[in-house]
This record gives structure tokens, sequence and C-alpha cells, in this order.
């Protein structure tokens, strides 16, 4: 290949990284994964909590960890990798946080009435 075709393609590989890019970086700006970000991560809160709470309907406390549940399914792990949790002493109450949704971290509004009979305890996610 002759030197000036290298040059001609060195040149149009960097205009086509360049533009690759900008492309990314406007996609970026979009943010068009909110939406999926913020139903995915509803679901691995409820999956999480409602996993959570049967535990506690069961065993009598809530888990120490949440690798300590049981008879979990397939696409269950998904949601409980997705979530951090921390319980009280005595196991009785417990915080959960969602930390992904599908790509990042969504911004969830979860009304007070979700938790409504529940163990979570906003104080111990401080």
């Amino acid at each position: 290949m002759q030197r000036s075709h290298k040059i001609v393609l060195a040149i149009a590989g960097v205009i086509f990284l360049a533009l690759c890019c900008v492309g990314a970086s406007r996609i970026y700006q979009l943010q068009f994964w909110r939406g999926p970000d913020e139903q995915f991560g509803d679901q691995h809160l409820k999956t999480t909590v409602a996993l959570v709470e049967l535990h506690k309907v069961r065993y009598g406390h809530y888990p120490e960890t949440l690798s300590d549940l049981r008879f979990t399914g397939a696409w269950d792990s998904i949601a409980i990798g997705s979530v951090s949790y921390r319980t009280n002493a005595d196991r009785s109450r417990y915080c959960l946080k969602v930390e992904r949704g599908w790509v990042g971290k969504p911004r969830l509004e979860i009304p007070p009435e979700f938790w409504q009979g529940t163990g979570y305890d906003r104080a111990l996610c401080k």
C-alpha cells in the first residue's frame, strides 16, 4: 500500500473515532437508560423486599445477609445483587437500598405506604 493511502486511512480512522466519541458522549448526555434504570431498580427493590419478608415469615427474623435467603429463583439473584442490605443486631428491622437498575443507580420514589407492615427502618440506612 502506498504511503499516501496509509495516511488517508489513518486520517479517516481518526475522524471515525472522533465521531464515535462525540456520538457516545451525546448518547450519554441524553440518558436514555434513565427509564429502564428506574423500571429495573423498582423491580429489584420489590423482588428483594418480598424475599426478605418471606424469610421473616418462615424463620421469625430477617436474614443476616441476602445470601441467607433460601428457595430463590434464577432471576432473583439479579435483584439481590443489585441492592445493599443491612439489618439491626436482633434482625427485627432492616434497610434496603437499590444500587443498580439497568445501567446505573436509579432515582426511585417509593411511597411511604409501600413499607407499611414491613421491617424496613429508614434510620438503618444512614
